[in-house]
């Protein structure tokens, strides 16, 4: 039975393209009826057996194990997570940096943090903003992630980015209109998809992307263009579990007087000493706690 790999999911169809290399032709699926019966649904970037039917279409027959699998988007062995966030037009929001940060740790993805749009900065000349997402690349370097500052328009980093994805399934993620859609242009030409404008007065960009798939770079590696998320809730993470998405308290955590500290007011607690010895960035502790706040509130609330 040949194997493929799913590139897309649209209106109960499987998209498979075959992994033996003499086949190029992408296969339009249906999914067998036992995934039904057994509540398994086939996600893109799962890698599947199956059986070309006789009118040039094909049937699903099994799903490979998955090493990850994300409920939103709905994709399986993304192993790497594009971040985009623009330095300007919308400006730079770190507490949902942050909130992106926590859910892909916890799905236990790769982040690549990309500030983009550079452009813009030496366009309107200004050096706080020029200085600002200095700071920021710094800050999260310093926490541990990789930061590349891109622009689509002038071509800068974008190659750096398409090196790190080479061989893997990644996901882009980040608010509408920060120019995912720019950027994938830019590292795949002739690729053109449709990009969004800005409503300024609004602050985000429109919808455009309507359903997951994967678009193939040129060095084995896939890129999800998924829809542009504005929004994101905790209800798929444990309170519990939010402390250790934040990657640079473990080894702090593992030093406090109280087992399952949770890092608000223990004492002994030596993620507060470290914070308040500037060991731990203060936003990012600062943007923890509204977190934990947030997940409290939610629970109490369904």
């Amino acid at each position: 039975m040949p194997e493929g790999l799913i590139v897309k999911a649209l209106s109960g169809y499987y998209y498979v393209k075959p992994l033996a290399s003499a086949e190029e032709n992408v296969l339009q699926c249906r999914g067998r009826g036992i995934f039904k019966k057994k509540g398994i649904t086939p996600l893109v970037g799962d890698q599947v057996l199956y059986t070309p039917t006789e009118n040039g279409e094909g049937m699903v027959d099994e799903i490979l194990p998955r090493d990850t699998e994300l409920i939103r988007p709905p994709i399986a062995n993304a192993s790497h997570a594009v971040l985009l966030f623009s330095v300007k037009e919308p400006d730079l929001n770190l507490q949902l940096l942050d909130k992106f940060l926590v859910h892909i740790e916890h799905a236990g993805l790769r982040p690549l943090i990309c500030l983009t749009k550079e452009d813009l900065l030496n366009e309107q000349g200004d050096e706080q903003d020029r200085n600002l997402t200095r700071q920021v690349g710094e800050l999260y370097e310093k926490v541990g992630y990789e930061v590349i500052i891109t622009s689509s328009l002038t071509g800068s980093g974008t190659d750096e980015v398409k090196a790190r994805l080479a061989g893997h399934i990644s996901v882009f993620a980040g608010q509408s209109g920060v120019g995912k859609s720019s950027l994938l242009n830019a590292m795949l030409p002739g690729l053109s998809l449709e990009t969004s404008e800005i409503s300024l007065k609004l602050g985000r960009g429109r919808h455009t992307t309507r359903h997951v798939e994967l678009i193939e770079l040129d060095n084995g590696g896939y890129v999800a263009d998924t829809p542009g998320f504005s929004q994101l809730d905790f209800l798929e993470l444990g309170v519990e579990e939010l402390s250790s998405c934040f990657i640079e308290f473990s080894e702090y955590a593992e030093q406090c007087k109280f087992r399952g500290c949770s890092h608000l007011h223990e004492p002994g607690c030596r993620v507060r000493a470290a914070v308040e010895e500037g060991e731990i960035v203060s936003s990012r502790y600062k943007h923890y706690v509204q977190f934990y706040e947030e997940m409290k509130d939610k629970k109490r609330r369904y």
